[in-house]
C-alpha cells in the first residue's frame, strides 16, 4: 500500500487518483445495498424500523448496511443531539411521508415504510452492479486524523458519463432517550437506549464527489484527510468516540430531481477501520479480556489485541500486567505484525473472585522504550470448596418457587459448559397470592469438577416477596447446606462450586467455645479462652470477615449480613480450629 504523510489542518479534502489497486475487486458482482432509514428519539415506532433493519444487515452480512437518520420533526436537539446538517440534507432529498420510513439504494423518489424494506433489498442484491467499491480508514489516535482510501473498480458501463462517490462517517454506541425504545430489547437497557450506526457526517460532499471515467475497466482511487470532531451537533453535542466510528462508501449515479439525490446506489461498502500513524514503532493494546469459561481457580487467560499502528514491522514486545495497580507479572512477545496488522497475545494471570482492575502496559517495542497502556474492570464469581470423600458426589437442588413458577428456570453447568441438569419452567400456582411449591432435583458431580449453578426469572422479580417467599438451596449427599439463596435476586443469581476430595466444610467439629444465639439477629457473641482468630465464612464458602484477637469474648455485628447460613471458625493460639454452624434471621 502506497503511504501518504498526514498533513497538518483540520478538515482536508485531498482527492488523487492513482492507478495501484490495493483493495477493490475487480470480478463482476452483484450489488450491495444501504437502508437509509429516517428516524428520530422521539417516534415511537423508530424501535421496530431499527429491529426490522437490524434484521436484514444480519441475515446479509457484508451485503447490507443500515444508516440511521436523525432528522425532521421527531429528532429533538436536546442530549445527545443527532441531528446533523448532511442527515437534514439526505431527508429533503426524498419524499417522506411518515417516520420510520427508508431509501433502499435511492432506487425510489419517495421513502419506503419499513414493512417494504426487506422486499426492496432483496430485489437490488439481487442485481449485477456495474462497479466494484471497497477500501480502507486509517484513523491517528493521537491526532484525530483519518486517511481514507477509496477504490471504484468498474466491470461494467454506467448509463451516465459521471458518477459520484459519497464517503460517510457512522457512529455506534450513543446512549440516550428513544420513545418506544423496549420495543427493541437488543438496545434498551435499564431504560436507556444505545443508538447504532448513526450518520455523524459526510468526508466529502453529503450527495458526492463527481468521479469520472465510468466504463467498464476504469479503476479510479480517492485518497482523503479527514479531521475527526471531537463532538458533533449544535447544541447539545455528542462526543465522537474514535473506537466506534465506521466508514461507508457508496457510489451512485446522478442527480436526478425531484430532492436533487444522487441516485440510484450502484454499489457500497464498508471501509475497514484501524488506527495507526506514520510514527515507525507505534504499537497499542485495541481490547484486553478474560477468557470465557467456567474456572474455580484465580489463574486466569486474557486475551490482549495489539495493533500494529506504525510504519515498521513489530518483532518482540515487552509487556507488564497490573491488577488493582500493582504489578504482578512481566512477560514477553516475539512474532511479526506488519504496518496497520495485529495479532492476539495470550497471558496467565492471578486475579481472586470479584470486581477487579486489570491493566496491561506495553513497556518496550522492538528492543526501544515504549509506552502504552490498557485498563479493563474484571470481575470473577467466588466458589465455595466442596469437600467429598468418594469419586462422585450426588447433589440435591432444592427450589422453592413462588406463585409464577412459570418465569423459573435453572441450570447446573459443567467446566466444559455442558448443562448437567436444567429445570423449570414451572407450573404457575393458581390460588392466593403468596404461594409457595417445593421442586427437586438431584445430579452427580465427579471430584475435581467446577460447576456454575445458574438461576433465572424472567420478569426480573426474583422468586419472592408478595408473590410468595422462595429460595433455592444445593444439599450434599449427607443433607448439608452448601448453597442457601434467597429469593431475592432480581433476574439472574449464580453460584460456582468447586468439587474436590477431603471433608465438606459443612461437616462442623464440635467447638469449645460458646457462641450464642443461635440464631442472632444483631450481635453474635463469641466466648471462651486462647482465642487469637475468628473467621465466618457464609454459606457457599466465602470468607465473610475475619477478627483478630487476644480477649476471650468477641463481639461480631451480624447487621449487615444476609439471613442463612454461616461458618464460625475459632482459631486458638496453637492453630487449632473449631467450627459451629450460626443462622442469621433478622
Amino acid at each position: 500500500m502506497k503511504k501518504l504523510s498526514f498533513l497538518a489542518g483540520a478538515l482536508l479534502a485531498c482527492c488523487m487518483q492513482v492507478n495501484a489497486q490495493d483493495f477493490v475487486s475487480t470480478t463482476p458482482a452483484n450489488r450491495n445495498a444501504v437502508i437509509e432509514e429516517f428516524t428520530g428519539r422521539n417516534c415511537g415506532y423508530c424501535p421496530d424500523g431499527h429491529v426490522i433493519a437490524n434484521q436484514i444487515v444480519h441475515n446479509n452480512p457484508g451485503r447490507v448496511w443500515a444508516v440511521n437518520v436523525h432528522a425532521g420533526g421527531f429528532s429533538p436537539n436536546s442530549f445527545p443531539n443527532l441531528n446533523t446538517t448532511e442527515s437534514n440534507t439526505i431527508l429533503n432529498g426524498f419524499g417522506v411521508s411518515g417516520f420510520p420510513s427508508g431509501a433502499v439504494n435511492r432506487s425510489e423518489y419517495n421513502a419506503l415504510n419499513r414493512g417494504q424494506w426487506a422486499a426492496a433489498v432483496s430485489q437490488q442484491l439481487g442485481q449485477a452492479a456495474e462497479c466494484n467499491v471497497a477500501g480502507q480508514a486509517v484513523i491517528n489516535p493521537a491526532t484525530r486524523l483519518a486517511k481514507i482510501t477509496v477504490e471504484v473498480y468498474y466491470t461494467g458501463n454506467s448509463s451516465v458519463d459521471n458518477n459520484y462517490l459519497t464517503v460517510m462517517m457512522l457512529q455506534d454506541s450513543i446512549w440516550g432517550s428513544q420513545s418506544g425504545g423496549a420495543s427493541n430489547p437488543e438496545q434498551y437497557v435499564n431504560g436507556n437506549y444505545c443508538h447504532m450506526h448513526i450518520l455523524r457526517s459526510t468526508v466529502t460532499p453529503t450527495w458526492g464527489d463527481q468521479i469520472a471515467p465510468t466504463t467498464a475497466g476504469t479503476l479510479i482511487t480517492k485518497e482523503y484527510l479527514y479531521e475527526i470532531p471531537a463532538s458533533i451537533g449544535s447544541p447539545n453535542g455528542v462526543e465522537v468516540d474514535i473506537d466506534n466510528v465506521t466508514f461507508l462508501a457508496i457510489v451512485s449515479e446522478s442527480v436526478k430531481t425531484p430532492g436533487n439525490a444522487t441516485r440510484p446506489i450502484l454499489n457500497a461498502c464498508e471501509l475497514t477501520t484501524l488506527q495507526g500513524t506514520e510514527d515507525a514503532i507505534f504499537p497499542y493494546i485495541t481490547a484486553v479480556a478474560s477468557a470465557s469459561g467456567i474456572s474455580c481457580s484465580e489463574t486466569r487467560e486474557f486475551n490482549i489485541a495489539i495493533t500494529n499502528g506504525g510504519l515498521d514491522e513489530i518483532t518482540s514486545l515487552k509487556m507488564e500486567a497490573y491488577v488493582d495497580g500493582e504489578m504482578v507479572k512481566e512477560f514477553t512477545w516475539e512474532g511479526s505484525i506488519v504496518s496497520y496488522a495485529g495479532t492476539m497475545v495470550d497471558v496467565e494471570l492471578d486475579v481472586p473472585g470479584g470486581s477487579h482492575e486489570v491493566e496491561i502496559k506495553i513497556v518496550e517495542a522492538n528492543g526501544t522504550a515504549f509506552e502504552f497502556a490498557k485498563s479493563v474492570t474484571t470481575s470473577f464469581d467466588e466458589w465455595a470448596n466442596v469437600m467429598i470423600e468418594g469419586e462422585e458426589e450426588e447433589f440435591t437442588i432444592e427450589i422453592m418457587q413462588d406463585k409464577y413458577g412459570n418465569q423459573i428456570t435453572w441450570e447446573l453447568i459443567g467446566s466444559d459448559g455442558t448443562a448437567l441438569a436444567t429445570g423449570g419452567p414451572y407450573t404457575m400456582l393458581v390460588g392466593g397470592s403468596a404461594v409457595t411449591q417445593m421442586q427437586q432435583a438431584k445430579v452427580t458431580v465427579a471430584k475435581g469438577e467446577c460447576v456454575k449453578f445458574v438461576i433465572k426469572d424472567a420478569v426480573g422479580n426474583g422468586i419472592c416477596c408478595q408473590y410468595g417467599e422462595g429460595y433455592y438451596r444445593i444439599k450434599d449427599s449427607k443433607g448439608n447446606i452448601i448453597v442457601d439463596g434467597d429469593g431475592d435476586f432480581g433476574s439472574e443469581a449464580s453460584v460456582l462450586l468447586s468439587v474436590s476430595g477431603g471433608v465438606s466444610v459443612a461437616e462442623t467439629v464440635a467447638s469449645e467455645y460458646n457462641i450464642f444465639p443461635n440464631p442472632v439477629k444483631d450481635v453474635l457473641t463469641v466466648k471462651g479462652e486462647n482465642m487469637s482468630q475468628v473467621v465466618i465464612y457464609n454459606s457457599i464458602g466465602q470468607l465473610v470477615e475475619t477478627i483478630n484477637t487476644t480477649e476471650n469474648e468477641v463481639k461480631v455485628n451480624v447487621n449487615s449480613y444476609k439471613n442463612g447460613m454461616y461458618f464460625i471458625n475459632v482459631i486458638d493460639n496453637n492453630g487449632e480450629m473449631t467450627t459451629t454452624k450460626v443462622s442469621v434471621l433478622h
